[in-house]
């Protein structure tokens, strides 16, 4: 240890939006001293996102309040989502050249890169504790194809037996590791969070009444809001068919996000009728965001698979309850059902129906959820993130020498 601080190298496949806040409180606490080594600066760089389908350049800071260092990629095809994308054998140099408490491999870094390998491998050979983790609750593929499954029960067991400590976003992830035979002392929850206090900042600058005047919809209109890309996996159509249904007067369905599926939206519009009780706001940047929610009412997440869906700690924050299919990881700690928002079977087009229907014709009780997704998401929160993952650090430090598998 520096100064009675862990030494902690911290790697990231890439700039991540949500974990610039992490690292910058990690960067303050007492009990570490970090460097964020990133194998791609895709996301501090301006480029095309291939799922929202348009060149995203994030206007909040990113590289800024921690020290962190760019690890060449020697990739012949470099890219994020495959295995070969990202080679970065500096790390191996990185690890053993100076001493470091622990190696963590984080915020996107996963076993599906070979430069996760690398890491695992070279804190391995020099006995430095390896901790990694997942954001996963059950062994069902975002893709749905079925023949991973039996072939990730047999790997996943052994796969997080690597780490000495597996760092959880949520609680349905203990669950899991605990369906995989992992010591319940190796599982940390390091909560799946946004920037709470630059949200409640945000949100509260924001002229409800303006928005609404520029989305051209009434002031005392009830808005549902889709966030997100406008990918198939995240089942945004059956949200138009749950709103058509639901036939709610003086509703309005505002959808924010690009992608591929756009086009097809459109014509279902069309094809439903609702074409006039429908906005399209394209891609919005991270700093027009809370305007978008605090003009909204409720947020709807229909995903057929969403391993957290960070949407949900951003609604809340903006005082809105959340309405989420079962595939929704947010599911286990945020959403109560009939108390912060509600849980539905996915793909059940009338369930949805049922609880549009419900809930927006109690303005009452919609507030009432509101405020309570507000207190829920206060404690849900970085540092809560933080102090996750001091305690994995420790609880990895003072493993016994012998790690068994």
């Amino acid at each position: 240890m520096k100064e009675n601080k862990y030494r902690v190298l911290i790697i990231s496949s890439h700039v991540i939006q949500y974990a610039a806040p992490l690292y910058r409180l990690m960067a303050q606490h007492p009990k570490l001293d970090i460097l964020v080594a990133y194998c791609s600066l895709q996301g501090a760089e301006k480029g095309v996102d291939p799922e929202f389908g348009v060149e995203v350049a994030w206007d909040v800071p990113l590289l800024e309040g921690y020290p962190w260092v760019h690890v060449p990629n020697r990739s012949p095809r470099p890219g994020l989502g495959r295995f070969w994308g990202l080679i970065n054998p500096g790390l191996w140099q990185l690890i053993w050249r100076e001493h470091w408490d622990a190696v963590i491999a984080h915020m996107g870094l996963g076993y599906i890169y070979a430069s996760f390998w690398i890491a695992a491998t070279a804190a391995k050979f020099k006995k430095i504790p390896f901790l990694f983790g997942t954001d996963a609750y059950d062994f069902q593929p975002r893709d749905g194809r079925q023949w991973k499954v039996p072939l990730k029960i047999w790997i996943l067991p052994r796969l997080f037996r690597l780490a000495d400590v597996v760092l959880v976003m949520s609680s349905g992830g203990i669950q899991f590791m605990r369906r995989l035979g992992i010591p319940i002392e190796r599982v940390v929850l390091t909560p799946n969070v946004v920037d709470n206090i630059w949200w409640v900042g945000k949100v509260a600058q924001v002229d409800r009444q303006a928005v609404r005047q520029r989305w051209n919809i009434p002031e005392d209109a009830l808005v549902v809001l889709y966030c997100g890309k406008l990918q198939a996996w995240k089942r945004p159509i059956d949200l138009l068919h749950a709103f058509a249904q639901a036939n709610i007067e003086n509703a309005y369905l505002v959808l924010a996000g690009e992608g591929p599926l756009r086009s097809e939206l459109e014509m279902e519009i069309q094809r439903l009728g609702i074409s006039e009780k429908v906005r399209f706001l394209g891609f919005v940047n991270q700093s027009q965001l809370p305007p978008v929610y605090r003009a909204s009412d409720v947020l709807v997440l229909p995903s057929a698979y969403e391993a957290f869906g960070l949407v949900v700690n951003e609604a809340m924050l903006c005082g809105l309850p959340a309405i989420v299919s079962d595939r929704v990881g947010a599911k286990w700690d945020l959403v109560e059902d009939g108390v912060t928002g509600f849980v539905y079977p996915c793909g059940d087009v009338a369930a949805l129906a049922r609880i549009l229907r419900d809930l927006l014709s109690n303005r009452e009780k919609l507030e009432k959820m509101g405020r309570a997704a507000q207190q829920r998401i206060a404690n849900w929160s970085p540092q809560k993130h933080v102090d996750g993952i001091v305690e994995a650090v420790e609880r990895a430090i003072h493993r016994p020498q012998k790690r068994t598998q």
